[in-house]
């Protein structure tokens, strides 16, 4: 049988290693208006729907049945955090099995993740949904402080503080209630803050296993929260691998996760585990081709040859099993100094020749408005390396980016230089 997959969203270049993976599997997508232009290789997908961001669900699958009835889809697939949600609804309404409505809500609703690992018993941090800065301040004065106030709904950091004294609260309420990404007041959520060092989890299922692929180790402003940099895999003593490795798993069945990469953030308390948030998706920032480097799996791999219905566990398990030389392999970023217009970056070449390195590269072209540090979009240039340690590796990305010089026009007359 032919597969025809309907894809949700644009998935970059994933739709067209979904029709590579699997000769005479066919592709269709459909997406918001503004995501048709990132769309790859346009013309190899059976139809493109494009749909504006604010039609309500029924439209989307509408739209979707109108195309089913003609050509009919044997699945259905979405790679990216937007519009999981439509993916699940049209599914639903389809009869194809994608994550279920609740287990997309469950990831998406920070305020309805924190119920469903409080009520199955996995993760008892006190959170709340805040209407005004009173009730943040009376949340800070029952649960103490510090603690944390984000978006219920949110990406990238976008609105995030640790708040350590009451005199921020105000501040911080106002932060997360803004308009991140189109997600206008989607809602302030306060949740405790948990000390620790914090690390990511990259798992793949498969009706309803879970196996940890790897963890990483993650460096983020101690304001913000915004990720600076990642290494993996960790630095972890068997037994603190082990408390995370059942902790995600019970994370992951807690909110219902059948298949699919996942990619969890968690801090690593005295404790055990207390998680930040889960996704389900493989992780950004470039941490499955960490992963891949440490690990030998090949996450997106995996996920695609998921789409077109292929085991892929078995596969995971022999190579986590082989053994492998030890590499560790790191990211670091870096942001403009101050806020502008991004004349140039210098260094880059300098900043390639770090024993190492294998790979730096601009993430905002030249003329672009770049701001300081306030979000992942904040973030203008990366660089990777390996080496024999996480340490090794680490020194080798921030050397990179410590060779690159930013120059940022201020305003009409000036540039600054750093």
């Amino acid at each position: 049988m032919t597969e025809h997959v309907l894809v949700v969203g644009s998935g970059r270049d994933l739709p067209g290693r979904v029709r590579d993976a699997l000769p005479g599997t066919q592709t269709s997508v459909i997406c918001r208006l503004e995501f048709v232009a990132k769309l790859r290789r346009l013309t190899e997908h059976a139809r493109v729907i494009a749909v504006r961001h604010d039609a309500p669900d029924e439209e989307w699958i509408a739209l979707a049945a109108a195309a089913h009835a003609q050509h009919p889809f044997t699945r259905i697939a979405t790679f990216g955090e937007r519009d999981q949600d439509r993916c699940a609804s049209i599914g639903e309404a389809l009869g194809l099995a994608t994550h279920s409505r609740r287990t997309v809500t469950s990831v998406h609703d920070k305020n309805a993740m924190r119920a469903a690992l409080r009520e199955s018993g996995v993760d008892a941090t006190a959170s709340a949904i805040v209407a005004d800065v009173d009730a943040l301040r009376a949340f800070a004065s029952e649960h103490g402080l510090p603690c944390v106030v984000k978006p219920v709904c949110g990406a990238g950091s976008a609105g995030v503080a640790i708040v350590r004294e009451h005199s921020a609260l105000a501040a911080a309420f106002a932060r997360a209630g803004g308009d991140f990404d189109g997600l206008t007041d989607s809602g302030v959520l306060v949740e405790q803050f948990h000390e620790g060092p914090q690390f990511s989890v990259e798992a793949l299922s498969e009706c309803g296993e879970h196996q940890i692929v790897a963890v990483t180790r993650k460096f983020s402003d101690p304001a913000n929260f915004v990720e600076l940099g990642h290494v993996a895999p960790a630095a972890l003593s068997a037994e603190q691998e082990e408390r995370i490795h059942t902790y995600v798993t019970r994370v992951l069945d807690a909110v219902g996760v059948e298949f699919g990469a996942t990619h969890t953030e968690i801090v690593l308390t005295p404790t055990g585990p207390r998680v930040i948030e889960t996704h389900v998706r493989m992780g950004g920032d470039e941490i499955p081709s960490l992963a891949l480097d440490a690990t030998g799996v090949d996450l997106a791999e995996c996920v695609v040859r998921q789409t077109v219905g292929e085991k892929v566990l078995p596969g995971i398990r022999a190579v986590l099993a082989e053994e492998r030389p030890g590499r560790c392999s790191a990211i670091w970023f870096a942001a403009a100094p101050v806020a502008g217009v991004l004349v140039d970056v210098g260094g880059v070449d300098d900043a390639r020749k770090v024993d190492g390195v294998t790979d730096v590269q601009l993430l905002v072209r030249p003329g672009s408005a770049v701001t300081v540090l306030e979000s992942s979009d904040s973030r203008v240039v990366y660089a990777r390396a390996v080496g024999d340690t996480a340490e090794q590796a680490l020194d080798s990305a921030r050397e990179a980016v410590a060779r690159l010089e930013f120059q940022v026009r201020v305003a009409a007359a000036s540039t600054v230089t750093v």
